[in-house]
């Protein structure tokens, strides 16, 4: 056998992993597309403007990728938030309010997953400019991008959205706890607590 057993099962995991991915996000097509012609119409009346929103982000061995999302906040010409100001929530309309919840905005990520920019669970990614702020400040962050970023991981399900760096460094601690220890159990109990927090409307 070329690999060592344990050598092996790592890189079955992450296979597999892949393949989860790819088949999972093919049977979430039709529910994206679905949401694409509802918010189309609710749009014009509660959220005027694009449907959806492409950000630069951080993504695997740190280069960067475009990630989409439905639009949840009012369109301007450029982000002026430094990497530790919080969210501009007056910004966020109230249809928004509402896709952010059910973490609905987060649906057209799944294209981003097809096309190998991201991964259904790992290290959410952070927004470029801000990513290359905390390359240089914050301990151990350039190791939480080794694997593809995802669209839910540990440090989310377990500590939300964060703002300010302490809680950015305890979220990159637990990234990269799960990079170095991830398994098939991790994976599942993810996906459970993201779904309870999806039925929970617990999103921000």
């Amino acid at each position: 056998m070329k690999y060592p057993h344990r050598a092996y099962r790592y890189k079955l995991f992450w296979i597999n992993k892949r393949i989860f991915d790819i088949v999972f996000c093919l049977l979430l097509l039709p529910l994206l597309f679905a949401f694409v012609i509802i918010l189309l119409f609710l749009n014009k009346f509660f959220n005027p403007g694009k449907l959806f929103f492409t950000q630069q982000r951080m993504g695997k061995d740190c280069e960067p990728f475009f990630a989409i999302k439905f639009r949840t906040m009012a369109e301007v010409e450029e982000i002026n938030r430094k990497y530790d100001a919080p969210v501009e929530k007056n910004r966020i309309t109230p249809l928004g309010r509402i896709l952010r919840k059910m973490r609905i905005d987060e649906l057209p990520q799944i294209l981003n997953v097809l096309k190998a920019d991201m991964s259904l669970i790992g290290p959410r990614p952070h927004y470029y400019i801000h990513s290359l702020e905390y390359l240089k400040i914050v301990e151990g962050y350039s190791k939480r991008y080794e694997i593809r970023p995802g669209i839910t991981g540990l440090s989310q399900v377990r500590l939300g959205y964060v703002e300010n760096l302490e809680a950015i460094a305890k979220k990159v601690a637990i990234d990269n706890y799960y990079i170095q220890n991830t398994s098939y159990t991790i994976e599942l109990k993810i996906i459970i607590n993201t779904i309870l927090i999806i039925l929970g409307g617990k999103g921000k």
